[in-house]
This record gives C-alpha cells, structure tokens and sequence, in this order.
C-alpha cells in the first residue's frame, strides 16, 4: 500500500535537528532538482519582501515565512512527521505511529507531496518553509509540473504492485498522475455529507472537515495494519472499521476508482 498526502499550509517554525543534507531524504535521485528548487526559492526571498509575497501568494503577516526561506540550507531540521500540522495531520497523528508498532509500515507507506521537496516520507527530516505546489516559481515554472517530470517515472516504480490511496488535494495530485496499471490499483478519496434520509437524502461535498476525514482514513489504514491489495479492498478494511464507503470503478480503463467516505450528519 501506498498513501499520497499533501502538506500543510500549518506547519512548525523550529527545528532542532541537523542541518539538510538533500540527498538522505526519500527518492535521493531527485537530490538535484531539489537543490535547484532551493536555489530558485532562495533567490526570489532576496528580492524585496513584498515581492516575494506576492508571487508565494503570502499576506503580509507571513513576511516571516520569507526569512525561513532565506535559510534553508543553515536552519535546524525537524521530521517531517513533525513539521506539518493542521486538521489532516491532526486526524492522521504521524508522530504517535511512528512510535509504535505500525512505525515501519508508516515509513514505508506514506509519501507527502511538497512544492519545495517534491516529496518526503514521514522520517524525512527537513527545515521550516513555505512553498505551495500552487507556486509558478521563476526559473522553475509551475511546480507542478516541474515535479511531475521528475516524479513521474520513480513514482510509477515505487508503486509497481502496490495499492495507491490518494488522498492529495487537486493542487498536489498535479505532481504525480498514476497512469495505467497503477491507475487502475489507485483509490482517490472523496468524503461526501450525507443529510436527511431516505428519499429525502442529500449528500455534498465537503472541504475543510474533508482534510480531517482524510487523516482520519489514513491513521486507520496504518494502525489497524491493514494489506489491502486492490481498492475495493481498501473499502473493505476501512468498512471494517466503522466507516461507511462507496467505491466507484473508472468511466474507462487506466482511470484511478473513487473511494466515497460518507458522513452523516
């Protein structure tokens, strides 16, 4: 099993580990488009303060967020695991089951899609920063497709075999589409609010409480130990711990299934 996150706009502001070294986190091929994202990043905070704003899409209270990404290479690190914050991280509690016994399946199971870092595992220790994949950063260009291009391949291969819970915002999921026979072994995650009954009986799709589902979903994948090996597997071990799913199949071959978890209200 593999499970695709996105970050968090949240995240913490001190590290205390040490510094970066680019090529020991996950996927150390792309080391090198790591370092050039930084540099790219690097050289857009040095220009006047408002400016970079503007381009991070940042408020004017978060001209600290553009200081971290002036010292990148020199800031103290933290884990990944630890660094991001927020509903869905809340829900999903990295820390704790990097702490007990689904720790290894945890660092093996979970990749967190990043505009700086293209992606990271939970024990990835990396510093403070913002950048949202959203981002069309100079020299670099829109990060999503800039991480698509170096993703894509490695990405297909670490999944080979393996199913592919997505539980990634639109935003992030441009980083990495499966394609094929991966696609076909991929679950997106939907949460959709049911409200009424019967006939009477509406549902909606929700957005912030949806992040908190999501982690919700993801803890329990990990924790209950669950192996599923195709989606509707993966409906059958979330169903067996109370919640309540709809798989959808692909309008055509080569198309991820959609896993609806549904809320009552």
């Amino acid at each position: 099993m593999l499970i695709l996150l996105p970050p968090s706009e949240g995240k913490a502001v001190h590290g205390d580990g040490p510094p970066l070294d680019p090529a020991a986190l996950t996927l150390p091929e792309i080391a090198q488009a790591r370092e050039e994202v930084m540099a790219r990043l690097h050289e857009l905070c040095r220009r006047p303060e408002e400016d970079a704003r503007e381009i991070l899409g940042l408020s004017a209270a978060q001209g600290e967020a553009v200081r971290r990404n002036r010292a990148l290479t020199e800031a103290p690190t933290l884990r990944a695991a630890d660094l991001y914050t927020g509903v869905l991280y809340d829900r999903l509690a990295l820390p704790g089951l990097l702490d007990s016994a689904a720790a290894d399946r945890t660092a093996e199971s979970v990749l967190i899609f990043s505009g700086l870092w293209g992606v990271l595992a939970p024990g990835d220790r990396v510093p403070p920063y913002r950048l949202s994949m959203a981002v069309r950063l100079p020299g670099a260009g829109p990060l999503g497709a800039f991480w698509r291009a170096q993703l894509s391949d490695l990405l297909e291969k670490r999944a080979e075999g393996r199913v592919v819970v997505d539980c990634r915002s639109s935003t992030y999921a441009a980083a990495w589409r499966p394609r094929g026979t991966t696609a076909e072994r991929t679950v997106s995650v939907r949460v959709l609010r049911e409200t009424g009954t019967g006939a009477a009986a509406t549902r909606s799709v929700v957005s912030h409480m949806a992040k908190a589902a999501r982690g919700a979903v993801a803890h329990s994948l990990l924790a209950e130990g669950a192996d599923p090996r195709t989606p509707a597997e993966v409906a059958e071990s979330l169903n067996g711990v109370g919640y309540t799913t709809e798989l959808h199949e692909p309008d055509r071959r080569g198309r991820p299934w959609t896993l609806d978890i549904i809320e009552r209200a």
